[in-house]
């Protein structure tokens, strides 16, 4: 699956003349579109009004969809979050990254103090590979401002990958993807280059280190981090002046539990909304407090995100960036019963198998839409299939940019996994496919291929059929009745699957 992108009409004459390098620079700002990668956390397929969502209100990202392309059949790099982050950034499957699962470096032999709080002193997960390139530092490489907002989860405080290392120039949110399970938590971490930092710092929250981070009093704490995060970054959006490109990376926490927020009138109308509602006790272990209202509260994440998406979106047309500005919205995994959620309730799997850590559809097959007014003819629905490692070359294909001159010369093989989708984008006629999309998530030991309407699911070594054209719910494992395109399967399975000393699965 190693690919190059293709380079397009005058950029690629412009690159024959000037050399891959120099090309960058000598294209203007104004042919470049400014890019905003707007990812939530947890979000199901079915979670959206315009993929049917029946009880939750999204009119901003559903207008989102009405004036661009709305994926039905679009994949996450792996049904939880960190790997799924590292393909997006890396352009690689999760048989080739790094990074295949949530391993955390933290411990509790290490540990600070926040008022009362105790807190670990270095938090984090594993670090990307520092040989293989990230999609910063390649838009970093094209003249782009880059800025992140919301979850790293690229590798632990003071690795080899932390953001301002990474291509970064603005960053505030969270490092560690477990602190982000606390709305009101003892710090955040930043990077500003504006700023002059010159490493990724913790941000005490001074308010919210007054109160416990557990129990009774813990929604005493005024500090919210989602609120926080994206204040952040509307501010550096408000920076932007349109002379030189930005390239935002937008990962909203919302809508993972735990399940507390204000107390507002978002929260107040799904409590109205919800009479007969449930409760959760909460899990101090992985640091879910205790809730009341569980579908109001999910609702209401939901919700408020969808108003954040509308302010990123007013601000950019209130500068006049909103035409020469791609805005990609999506989610990192498929939905969350974590924390008292009841996707159940929602139908929130859109009518698909399996939640969050399955290679079943639902686990990975997320809301993907893309808004580009100046290419994409609005309202569009597309049934291609991509995955998150298809983003990198995409963007490379927009740039006039290869992937494959960031191939690290320190490897024997340096894989870039994905396929530019930008001719669907522009509703060119011929669309390169994939031959093939591959998973593998080693804390459920589970493998998904699919190939055409052919999807096979390998849990513990044991190899699953479903044909998706006829069993989108994945209910009938036909692997008996046609043995030929298992054995097809799963030799790609084991084709596409590269050792890791830290993620390990059972290959069939």
């Amino acid at each position: 699956m190693k690919s190059e992108c293709v380079i397009g009409g005058a950029m690629a004459a412009l690159l024959t003349a000037t050399g891959s390098a120099q090309a960058a620079d000598e294209v203007s700002a104004s042919r470049r579109p400014n890019i905003l990668y707007i990812m939530c956390d947890d979000m199901g397929y079915g979670d959206l009004g315009c993929y049917g969502q029946p009880y939750i209100s999204t009119p901003n990202i559903d207008s989102l969809a009405r004036q661009g392309v709305r994926f039905t059949q679009a994949y996450a790099g792996s049904p939880v979050s960190a790997p799924s982050r590292a393909s997006l950034m890396t352009g690689q499957h999760s048989g080739h990254c790094e990074v295949r699962g949530n391993k955390e470096y933290w411990s509790g032999r290490d540990t600070v103090m926040y008022g009362s709080n105790v807190d670990f002193a270095r938090v984090g997960q594993h670090p990307y590979d520092p040989d293989h390139v990230i999609l910063p530092e390649i838009m970093k490489a094209n003249g782009y401002k880059t800025g992140m907002f919301g979850k790293w989860a690229g590798g632990y405080e003071g690795s080899a990958s932390t953001p301002e290392k990474r291509g970064i120039d603005e960053f505030y949110g969270y490092i560690c993807q477990f602190q982000a399970h606390l709305y009101y938590p003892n710090f955040l971490n930043r990077y500003s280059k504006s700023l002059g930092d010159t490493a990724t710092v913790r941000v005490v929250m001074e308010e919210n280190i007054k109160y416990p981070m557990f129990g009774d009093d813990y929604l005493k704490r005024p500090q919210y981090s989602a609120d926080m995060i994206h204040q952040e970054a509307m501010k550096w959006l408000e920076s932007q002046d349109g002379e030189q490109p930005f390239f935002g990376v937008l990962t909203y926490t919302l809508p993972h539990a735990e399940l507390v927020q204000p107390n507002d009138s978002i929260l107040k109308g799904y409590k109205r909304k919800f009479f007969h509602d449930r409760t959760w006790g909460g899990q101090e272990g992985s640091r879910y407090n205790a809730t009341v209202n569980t579908h109001a509260q999910f609702a209401a994440m939901i919700s408020r995100l969808d108003a954040y998406v509308g302010e990123v979106m007013e601000l950019l047309d209130k500068k006049g960036l909103a035409d020469n500005t791609i805005v990609v919205f999506t989610s990192d995994n498929g939905p969350h019963e974590e924390g008292g959620a009841d996707p159940e309730f929602f139908g929130r799997d859109g009518k698909l198998k399996g939640l969050k850590r399955s290679c079943h559809e639902g686990g990975i097959r997320v809301p993907f839409i893309v808004r580009w007014p100046e290419v994409i003819e609005p309202g569009r629905e597309s049934d291609h299939q991509l995955a998150f490692y298809d983003v990198m070359p995409t963007l490379c294909d927009i740039l006039g940019d290869s992937m494959e001159r960031y191939a690290s010369p320190k490897k024997s093989v340096d894989y870039f996994d994905g396929i530019s989708f930008l001719p669907e984008l522009t509703g060119a006629s011929v669309q390169p496919k994939h031959d093939y999309l591959y998973w593998e998530f080693n804390e459920t030991d589970q493998i998904g291929v699919r190939q055409g309407d052919w999807k096979l699911v390998v849990k513990r070594g044991k190899p699953e059929l479903y044909n998706l054209a006829e069993d989108i719910h994945e209910d009938n494992d036909i692997a008996s009745e046609h043995p030929d395109i298992v054995e097809r399967l799963v030799a790609i399975a084991r084709s596409q699957h590269t050792p890791n000393p830290h993620f390990s699965v059972t290959v069939p």
